[in-house]
């Protein structure tokens, strides 16, 4: 049985796992330390109410440029606007701070993205005292940490949704179904970075609603389940989910569980499984084609204790402390595991060089893909016509994909590059979110 075989055998049975946490990123940064002159950090609005509201998006550009201004940590792009013009922000920690991509620590890269749906805001303020505590922490195993890790945060990937409060952009359109056709500024922006940077690691911090009795997890993960991700990166992902951030959420007081899944509240057994699909469109799906570990973090929106109800700060604040807790065993995993996390992902990227193996149109993980969705023996490149490339180029380009200019004034788009199975996934008239009907070719010149 393989690796993947017993992940998936597993995916609906997750009990509490045996795991105690030890300090890689220091177990408990303070969530307002003092710089060394011992003046008071740069504090979120969310922080100063003590969670009775939200961060505003002015508060956040001005603690977001106190805490750019204050240290050699911390750099700050700006990779977008959106259409109602707010700033695509992402910010790049380190020690020092990567000036470019190619100062990215291979190996143990990671990158949050904290509130894609803008109703869901208690990721970004996680990401938000993250990115301060990491920026002025002075224990030696954060800066070692740092020194061995490239922190990369869009601390607010929809800016627009969460100005409204809505889940979707200005536009009405789910960022985190954009991942393939970027039709988005916001999707865009974030496959620009997962282009440029090409991060080993990907979270994704997002909320659900809870439905009473089966689905109230204080926090609730996934990892790429799209059948295209390679099984090392696969296998690290699920390690990452299951092995680190379960436990440290557990630990910190908080239950958790796997995303999509109902269970029976005497047993803790599956029910069914309502959401959480290998959809290749969605982000942690994306990246895990792409080659990236990928993990989505989900915490409860619901108050569902009587103190909760009655104080929402309460709540509020158990929402953001449970992504921290999440993001505190993910650190942890990351510091622990870098040489396996650089193995899987550099073998995922490497691999589509051989150019060998099929390529699947649909299934997941636990729902293998049928022969239908299976090309058992794919064409060696697509054709597409220059009208077809003017359309798409922009977005093939985006994601990281080559191809050479056709002597018919088109161009040929090879399997053989870093990222082939996602060459199908986007030109394959089969392919459910493909961009473009392409034209299979089966004789390449070598």
């Amino acid at each position: 049985m393989t690796l993947r075989s017993r992940r998936a055998g597993r995916l609906l049975v997750l009990g509490a796992l045996a795991f105690a946490l030890t300090a890689t990123l220091g177990a408990t940064l303070p969530a307002t330390p003092a710089d060394a002159a011992g003046t008071r950090t740069p504090r979120t609005g969310f922080e100063t109410s003590h969670g009775a509201r939200w961060t505003s998006q002015p508060e956040e550009q001005t603690f977001l440029a106190a805490v750019d201004r204050a240290t050699p940590r911390v750099r700050i792009d700006r990779i977008g606007t959106t259409e109602q013009g707010r700033p695509l922000q992402l910010v790049r920690i380190g020690a020092p701070a990567p000036e470019r991509p190619a100062d990215v620590r291979r190996g143990n890269s990671v990158l949050l993205i904290c509130a894609q749906h803008g109703d869901e805001p208690s990721g970004r303020e996680a990401c938000l005292s993250t990115i301060r505590d990491l920026a002025y922490a002075r224990d030696r195993a954060t800066r070692r940490f740092l020194e061995r890790t490239s922190v990369l945060v869009v601390p607010t990937a929809n800016p627009d949704g969460r100005a409204a409060n809505t889940r979707g952009n200005a536009d009405g359109k789910d960022i985190n179904r954009d991942h393939l056709a970027l039709r988005t500024a916001e999707a865009r922006a974030m496959a620009r970075v997962l282009r440029d940077y090409r991060p080993d690691s990907v979270l994704d911090l997002h909320e659900y609603d809870a439905t009473v009795p089966y689905y109230t997890k204080d926090l609730l993960s996934l990892w790429p389940r799209n059948p295209n991700t390679s099984e090392a990166v696969h296998h690290e992902s699920g390690a990452l989910a299951e092995e680190f951030v379960g436990p440290a959420v557990r630990n910190a007081g908080f239950s958790a569980g796997v995303y999509g899944i109902w269970t029976d509240p005497e047993t803790d057994e599956p029910v069914k499984q309502v959401a959480g699909d290998g959809q290749e469109r969605i982000l942690r799906n994306t990246v895990g084609v792409k080659g990236s570990l990928g993990l989505l973090v989900e915490t409860r929106i619901d108050p569902l204790t009587a103190a909760e109800q009655a104080d929402p700060a309460l709540n509020n604040r158990r929402r953001v402390d449970s992504h921290l807790a999440a993001l505190k065993g993910a650190f942890t995993f990351f510091g622990r595991h870098r040489a396996r996390i650089e193995a899987a992902t550099t073998a995922a990227r490497l691999a589509g060089y051989a150019d060998h193996g099929p390529v699947y149109l649909g299934g997941a993980d636990n729902a293998p893909p049928t022969g239908a969705q299976t090309l058992s023996d794919p064409p060696c490149a697509y054709r597409l016509d220059a009208e077809q490339l003017d359309r798409v180029g922009d977005e093939l380009a985006l994601h990281g994909l080559t191809w050479r200019t056709d002597p018919a004034d088109g161009a040929v788009v090879p399997l053989r590059q870093s990222l082939r199975a996602l060459v199908p996934l986007l030109l394959d008239q089969r392919a459910g979110y493909h961009l473009a009907v392409a034209v299979p070719m089966d004789d390449c010149p070598v």
